[in-house]
């Protein structure tokens, strides 16, 4: 919000200065983040009339002038403006004058007397920008007609004034008009609030009404409007107006453009005009219909749907319900009959529709926030004595439509909850002082205050809505910064739980990076990396690419490592911890559910390039599957992990797993698909995982266990099996021996070393065409005795019967 300082003292004028009255603003929760002088200083420059110009004897280009400037005595000065001619009333710069530097920092210019060709002048006939107040350099600054001469230009173009840039918060709706801004001053400074002008209804000299129907009241709760005849549209807006606009930030473009604008910002209420001529018939406001389409006031053309409010006339559509009218229905400067508008419409009716045609407008920033729905015909009488005093004319019956407006339910709010959330013990007295100075109807029992919000208060709903108005007219200066103090307290430890930051930290610890992506992506992610051809869509997506909810966390992944390629990085490792989203219902310990919807938190790391970064103590090799894998069991330890063959959409069918936990899936594990690496345009395959968070952030709890004193035995184990029989078979069926068969109880571990499988197509010793030979260390201890070669010996026996049921043998 933006305004001048002048303005609003206008309407309230409080004992403070510039910089006070900021500060004030400041601490009540209006944010002032610029104060700006409307113009820089300089001084000695007047209005000024051109009598005579008579061409300079010595120069083509340049002209004498004979200026009175109100000084008594009329006064030569030599110019080269193109514009100057006789009769003009323009700035002029005094003998002794100081005009703003040609640079910033530089000094001020003196006007002195001079000669130029050899005629004296005695003073500088000026251009707006010589003065700083635009860039506008075609010529001399023309003032109007009634500009008295000799007066100082500061004071006639009220110069001295300051510009307020202030931020507001989404809620503050209320503060989006200089009235606001000034309830707001009156109730913080305890400054009077002044009458606006021309707050009177305008009498109807003629009796023309339009008709006007509400069909969809929902959206609409409120239609007024009159009809005003032989106006003059191309009148010049008065230059108060235009100033006061310019400084809000606000470019004239004609009068009754200027007039609606002026009172949008001066009331709040936005306002429209149609030419009347243009109508047909009366109007009605609906929401849309599939397939019509309205050409706005920004020269788009729109495609309306049955979400979209509309004012129509017989024609159709002629504009969009608080958010732009239409261009076949806009008051041009030969309008002479024109219907003004002001209406209210349901925030909720308004919101996002802007956004939906990708531009947004003044006046819908206000309706999508709130606009007091009792304020439409106080709008609409200002805006019709400004139309009357500008452009003339005969105003119509003011006709005001109410079909539904909103019901203001009464918030409670309980005195020993506001000075407990408070901190500082504010009494009812002043509670009831601060409700009063705002303008907030209430009443007071038993400590329990009863507030009626204002019509144009769409910011009060709960009790702590109230605080916060407590809290900002009491003084957030006022409210003492004290330490928080709490007892100590020792609190248990979950031994058997770590915290998503450990996890960051211990994935951080294995070289890799995090990265933090949107948990919404392309549509073409969810079919590539998780084969998922039904994604959970968002209903207003940010961007056209960014339509789907992710269900995982690769594609972000694939997304970084190529962004990280693109710049020249060789070796990429990273991971992010996000959630993802499923439809299911069924929710497992630590996870999110919300309306049918599952959020797993996910963990997923990214490998790519070289193992190591270039050095002479290693030689270079790309990272592979096992490289991954052995993070990921680091990540896991204590706890254990099977890796079990697995397909998977965006990994290679022979070079992936799934990974078990406990006997439950939990994550995959895989080199990406070629497909998917050819597509992404990546050099090398990377290497993946993606795992449910919980896998990683349950721990087993270390429990001790004595070490033996006798030392342990090893024997090497080679078996031959058929090729398509995964090892990890084998490995669990020997480790589950040491609990079934007294005899392997001695067996501590088991793991494979060697695999050789014989060139493809032919035999090799003892083993056929399509066996494998795998060999295993098994490592056996006894903690009560030293192991005998009989007991080594049985265990072995023990644990080859166990495999033969996969088709194992020894190798010969």
């Amino acid at each position: 919000m933006q305004f001048s300082e002048s303005w609003l003292r206008t309407l309230v004028d409080p004992d403070l200065s510039t910089d006070a009255l900021a500060h004030a603003l400041t601490m009540s929760g209006l944010e002032v983040e610029e104060t700006d002088p409307v113009a820089p200083p300089f001084t000695g420059v007047v209005v000024a009339k051109v009598l005579d110009v008579a061409r300079h004897p010595d120069a083509d280009r340049l002209n004498v002038c004979q200026v009175d400037a109100g000084t008594g005595e009329t006064l030569t000065i030599v110019c080269g403006a193109p514009n100057v001619a006789p009769g003009i009333k323009v700035p002029c710069a005094t003998v002794g004058a100081a005009l703003p530097p040609a640079e910033a920092g530089g000094a001020p210019f003196q006007i002195k007397i001079g000669k130029l060709r050899g005629v004296q002048s005695f003073g500088m006939l000026c251009s707006a920008r010589e003065l700083k107040l635009s860039e506008d350099h075609g010529g001399l600054m023309i003032l109007p007609d009634d500009a008295p001469v000799g007066m100082n230009i500061r004071e006639y173009l009220d110069l001295d004034d300051t510009v307020f840039v202030v931020k507001l918060t989404p809620n503050k709706a209320d503060c989006l008009s200089l009235l606001g801004i000034a309830r707001e001053v009156a109730a913080i400074t305890g400054a009077p609030l002044k009458d606006l002008p021309g707050q009177g209804a305008q009498p109807a000299t003629i009796a023309d009404t339009l008709p006007v129907r509400i069909s969809s009241p929902e959206g609409c709760g409120r239609f007024g409007g009159r009809i005003i005849r032989n106006v003059n549209a191309a009148a010049a807006s008065p230059r108060w107006m235009v100033e006061r606009l310019e400084r809000a930030g606000q470019r004239s473009i004609s009068a009754l453009v200027d007039i609606t604008n002026y009172v949008m910002l001066e009331l709040g209420q936005p306002l429209h005009v149609y030419d009347l001529n243009r109508l047909q018939g009366g109007i009605d406001v609906r929401f849309g219909r599939a397939g019509e389409t309205l050409k706005l006031l920004n020269e788009q053309t729109v495609t309306l749907d049955e979400s979209v409010l509309a004012i129509t006339d017989a024609s159709g559509p002629i504009g969009l319900a608080g958010i732009m009218g239409g261009d076949s229905t806009k008051a041009g400067l030969e309008t002479q009959n024109i219907f003004l508008e002001g209406a209210f419409f349901f925030p909720q009716a308004i919101q996002g529709r802007a956004r939906k045609y990708n531009f947004t407008s003044d006046a819908s920033h206000r309706f999508e926030r709130g606009v007091d729905f009792a304020g439409n015909v106080r709008s609409l009488e200002r805006a019709t004595q400004l139309v009357l005093d500008i452009c003339g004319g005969q105003a119509g019956p003011l006709e005001d439509h109410v079909a539904k407006l909103p019901e203001r339910q009464p918030v409670t709010l309980r005195v020993a909850r506001a000075v407990k959330i408070l901190g500082v013990p504010v009494a009812e007295a002043e509670m009831s002082a601060i409700f009063t100075r705002l303008g907030l109807p209430f009443t007071l029992q038993d400590g329990v205050f009863s507030v009626t919000p204002p019509s144009y208060r769409f910011d009060i709903e709960i009790e702590e809505d109230l605080i916060e108005e407590i809290a900002r007219i009491y003084g957030f200066d006022r409210i003492p910064a004290n330490p928080p103090v709490a007892a100590s307290e020792m609190r248990p430890t979950q031994e058997g739980r770590r915290s998503q930051h450990a996890v960051r930290h211990a994935v951080a610890a294995r070289d890799y990076h995090e990265t933090v992506g949107f948990s919404f992506v392309d549509v073409e992610w969810e079919a590539d990396f998780a084969g998922n051809d039904n994604p959970i869509k968002l209903l207003n997506p940010i961007a056209s690419h960014l339509a789907v909810m992710r269900s995982t966390l690769i594609g972000s992944l694939i997304a970084a490592t190529r962004y990280n390629l693109n710049r020249k990085a060789s070796r990429v490792r990273v991971f992010e911890i996000g959630r993802t989203y499923h439809r299911d219902n069924t929710v497992a310990s630590g996870e999110l559910s919300v309306g049918g919807y599952r959020q797993p938190l996910t963990v997923a790391a990214l490998a790519y390039g070289p193992v190591l970064d270039e050095q002479w103590g290693a030689a270079t090799r790309q990272v592979d599957f096992f490289d991954v894998k052995g993070d990921l069991e680091a990540l896991l330890s204590p706890r254990t992990a099977r890796f079990v063959k697995a397909d998977h959409p965006a990994l290679h069918p022979g070079r992936s797993a799934a990974i078990e936990v406990d006997g439950k899936r939990v994550g995959i594990l895989g080199e990406l698909h070629p497909r998917w690496q050819q597509k992404y345009d990546l050099p090398h395959a990377p290497v993946l995982f993606e795992i449910e968070a919980q896998a990683l952030l349950v721990r087993d709890v270390a429990s001790y266990e004595e070490i033996s004193k006798f030392p342990p035995v090893t024997r090497d184990i080679a078996l031959v099996v058929d090729q398509a029989q995964p090892v990890q078979g084998l490995i669990d069926a020997m480790l589950a021996a040491r609990h079934d068969d007294p005899a392997c109880s001695v067996v501590q571990s088991v793991r494979l070393f060697d695999e050789f499988r014989p060139k493809a197509g032919a035999a090799s010793g003892s083993l056929g065409a399509q066996d494998k030979s795998v060999a295993f260390r098994v490592t056996l201890q006894d903690p009560s005795g030293t192991l005998q070669d009989e007991t080594v010996q049985s265990a072995i026996n023990a644990l080859v019967q166990r495999v033969e049921g996969f088709g194992a043998r020894l190798r010969a």
